[in-house]
């Protein structure tokens, strides 16, 4: 019966997931017989991976509800290669419906070779520990894990076109979706400085029910006069919770450039809790290419990363699009078209103020991040996030950078970055929205000696990034103590904006693509360790117009 989908005795019969029909490259692919031999597994032609599961080694898997990777051959010895048993534990839970789980006191060893596992079940990594060695990889683009829905994306057929903050969308669909749109004529996030580009399309992400209301929490940001592709995906009602497990990868010794590696957990599912995980990293020696996110989410919404442990890269640096060095961008958590996505209680084995090592996360086209007691060195949104919050969280060297809209919240946490908030100038420090900070400590550059500035970024005006750019049009501080004492010897004290273009200093400097500054800062119980008074600005003329107003 070669190749056959496996099938069982009357009392075992069951309906196989949608997951069969999944479209999935050859190393995703697995395919499962149920031949009287024993339960092993081998390798086609096509480089695809074929199960063979024994009907009484079924029966007994079916009898338990799990499977664990040593019962398809996996070795544990920290040496062996594991990753074909590890896909095919999976493999084989996804068809039945079966958890996994690792083996206790195991090290499994995980080469470079072309295979992922594939993971639609719910997974208990419990203490095992798992290396991923980068040194010597096939393809660095594919990720060990997979974890993904049994629902396939669809084209949304009928909408031609969407207006900013529209509420509803006429389209036959099956249930909760997550809905793409992207314009390829328009482009955004024009980028400038070293690593200059010319944008990215529009592009849109958020949610609709089955009637097609959008959700007000995650609006639609741009009008969409023309529609190029629009895709939906169905969103999974049942939480998949993966937990556990001791990840740490040997770090690739490439050439330094932007080559990156994705070589982790990759999440696209919606509605997943991934609990209690640790990655570390070791063998970063003196070149590397950087890493696109251990844990790497796309196309997902309502996840929860919670009491887990990750570890900031190395930076190296190369030379930019610009032609001239620049640091390189790496991560351990990456987040791209990522909708409500909370990390709660999670820390980093770095120290968060140690400037040899890259900020811990970074993320595009996403709403609603939250961080939430968490110990990271930054807080990271390159192009566009509607709505972030961080609360009871200490931020490092990097501290918070970000450009989007809506609303962002600070509340009870402690900041080191070298502002309170930078609105990146790579992509004309614009935020379309208000800032609300409260309840916090800014400790400027960590307690190196800096002049401080609460809202840092710059933008000349002569740029144009794709879009009307935007400082917050409304700031409220409320009990927010700056630790200043650490400070030049010509400080005057904290200003609320940094200097974002001194060029212009009178009416004679024209902007071509006009910086729509503040219109209101609010503040209360502001205090500074200088005992020095809370300014403007060093270039007060850019925000003559801002209504400053405290409150006793």
């Amino acid at each position: 019966m070669k190749y056959q989908i496996f099938t069982l005795f009357v009392c075992l019969l069951l309906i196989l997931p949608k997951a069969i029909a999944q479209e999935l490259a050859p190393h995703e692919r697995v395919l499962i017989t149920n031949n009287t031999e024993a339960t092993g597994i081998s390798t086609n032609g096509k480089g695809e991976l074929v199960v063979n599961v024994n009907p009484g080694d079924m029966r007994d898997f079916m009898t338990q509800a799990y499977v664990r990777y040593s019962d398809f051959g996996a070795k544990g010895d920290g040496k062996t290669d594991d990753i074909d048993a590890i896909a095919a534990s999976h493999a084989v839970a996804n068809q039945q419906g079966l958890q996994v789980k690792a083996d206790d006191g195991y090290t499994y060893y995980i080469s470079g070779k072309l295979r992922t596992a594939v993971i639609q079940t719910d997974t208990d990594f419990g203490t095992a520990e798992f290396i991923i060695d980068d040194t010597e990889v096939v393809d660095r683009t594919k990720h060990v894990f997979l974890v993904s829905s049994t629902l396939k994306p669809f084209n949304l057929q009928g909408v031609t076109s969407l207006k900013r903050d529209q509420d509803k969308i006429k389209a036959d669909l099956p249930g909760p979706c997550l809905v793409t749109v992207t314009d390829a004529n328009v482009r955004r996030y024009i980028r400038y400085g070293p690593n200059q580009n010319d944008g990215s399309p529009q592009t849109d992400i958020f949610i609709v029910d089955k009637d097609g209301n959008v959700d007000a929490d995650a609006p639609i940001i741009w009008d969409f006069d023309q529609i190029t592709e629009i895709t939906a995906l169905p969103m999974d009602e049942d939480q998949l919770t993966i937990r556990g497990g001791r990840f740490t990868t040997i770090a690739n010794q490439d050439e330094s450039r932007y080559t990156y590696y994705s070589r982790g957990i990759a999440i696209r599912r919606s509605n997943v809790l991934l609990d209690g995980l640790e990655h570390r990293v070791t063998g970063e020696g003196e070149q590397g290419a950087p890493y696109g996110g251990f844990l790497n989410f796309r196309d997902c919404a309502y996840v929860t990363v919670k009491n887990t442990v990750l570890t900031g890269h190395k930076t190296y640096r190369t030379i930019g699009s610009a032609g001239v060095p620049v640091s390189m961008g790496t991560y351990d958590i990456s987040l791209s078209r990522s909708l409500n996505v909370s990390f709660e209680h999670c820390s980093q084995t770095n120290d968060i103020n140690d400037r040899t090592y890259w900020g811990i996360m970074g993320s595009n086209f996403c709403k609603n991040l939250i961080l939430d007691h968490c110990t990271f060195s930054r807080f990271d949104a390159h192009m566009g996030v509607a709505n972030a919050t961080v609360r009871n969280s200490t931020l490092g060297h990097m501290g918070i950078n970000a450009i989007g809209t809506g609303t962002f919240l600070v509340e009870n946490s402690t900041l080191n970055g070298r502002t309170l908030i930078n609105l990146r100038s790579d992509y004309g420090s614009t935020w379309e929205g208000e800032f609300i900070i409260r309840d916090c400590v800014f400790i400027p550059a960590g307690g190196a000696s800096a002049s401080a500035s609460l809202i840092g970024g710059s933008n000349s005006g002569q740029h144009d990034f794709g879009y009307t750019t935007y400082m917050p049009e409304r700031i409220v501080i409320e009990n927010l103590h700056i630790d200043d004492s650490n400070h030049p010897e010509d400080y005057q004290g904290p200003a609320i904006f940094g200097n974002f273009n001194p060029e212009m200093t009178s009416d004679s400097y024209v902007e071509k693509y006009p910086h729509v500054r503040t219109k209101e800062v609010i503040l209360e119980n502001v205090t500074m360790e200088s005992g020095k008074d809370l300014r403007v600005s060093d270039n007060p003329y850019l925000f003559k117009d801002v209504e400053i107003r405290r409150i006793d």
